[in-house]
């Protein structure tokens, strides 16, 4: 058992060597002290900054994994989308934000206080970093997706007093990605939807600003956070004339943790970087 454990931990380093040779990769806090309203047992807000090898686009792409504001699903969630992207040639940035949700404010509030933080981090180093700053989106999934679209619909709104110089800098984005957002619905505020989100009206999260950008979302048609969110955000960008693309899967369940790698759900990475080319942010 010794030896297999070995054996697993070298290809396990092995296999992390080779990613880190391949793209390049900084870590950075996201704070410069101790992050607002933190509260003890909170994980520290971290950036990833992932460039890809064979960089073909001047996008970049914020990533929030999901867990319920309770844990991130790094692996799960952020990892593959993380490596699709920097394959493709874009520029990734994973947000390990604030973990569990706070006990003295609204569940997302310092998630949401950090992917503010995170947008106006990556405006700043855009030049630096060979971004355009008119292409930087933000993707998340579940309780992210939640956060993607706070991020997304609500930049106007400052989520926390300002600390220093970098929060001079706008927090809007240019596109988003909700993948199976949760919480969007009034009746799944914190949990499943009771109605299916079939009759419920948006939570009083969501200001849907004038800085809210183009989105792409994802979501499966059996799952108990209801694709209704996602539909009810897709027929709002509508009214607002913002071009918006939605994908919704017979059958799938939340996470598609009921799919098959070759199920049509499965490739839902495949769908949004195509949106991106129409959209002329990714080549």
């Amino acid at each position: 058992m010794k030896r297999l454990l070995g054996t697993l931990s070298l290809f396990c380093l092995f296999n992390v060597c080779v990613l880190l040779n391949a793209f390049g990769f900084e870590k950075f806090n996201v704070w410069p002290d101790t992050p607002p309203k933190w509260e003890e047992g909170q994980a520290i807000p971290v950036l990833e900054w992932w460039t890809p090898e064979n960089k073909t686009s001047d996008a970049c792409l914020i990533i929030a994994p999901g867990g319920a504001y309770m844990g991130v699903a790094y692996d799960y969630e952020g990892v593959p989308a993380r490596d699709f992207f920097l394959k493709k040639g874009v520029t990734v940035v994973m947000l390990r934000y604030r973990v569990p949700r706070p006990k003295a404010m609204p569940k997302h509030m310092s998630a949401w206080q950090d992917a503010q933080r995170a947008v106006r981090f990556v405006r700043a180093h855009a030049q630096e970093w060979g971004i355009n700053p008119e292409k930087i989106g933000f993707m998340g999934f579940s309780a992210g997706g939640h956060l993607t679209l706070m991020t997304a619909t609500t930049s106007l709104t400052p989520a926390y007093e300002p600390v220093d110089e970098l929060d001079k800098v706008p927090c809007h984005v240019n596109f988003a990605v909700p993948i199976y957002p949760a919480y969007v619905l009034k009746d799944g505020a914190d949990g499943t939807n009771a109605g299916k989100g079939n009759d419920s009206e948006f939570v009083a999260d969501f200001a849907f600003d004038e800085k809210t950008p183009i989105m792409c979302l994802i979501h499966g048609d059996g799952d108990g956070y209801s694709p209704m969110g996602s539909v009810s955000v897709y027929h709002k960008l509508r009214t607002m004339n913002i071009p918006a693309e939605i994908h919704v899967y017979a059958l799938a369940n939340h996470a598609f943790r009921n799919c098959k790698p070759e199920d049509p759900m499965m490739f839902w990475k495949d769908r949004v970087y195509a949106w991106m080319k129409v959209m002329k942010i990714a080549k």
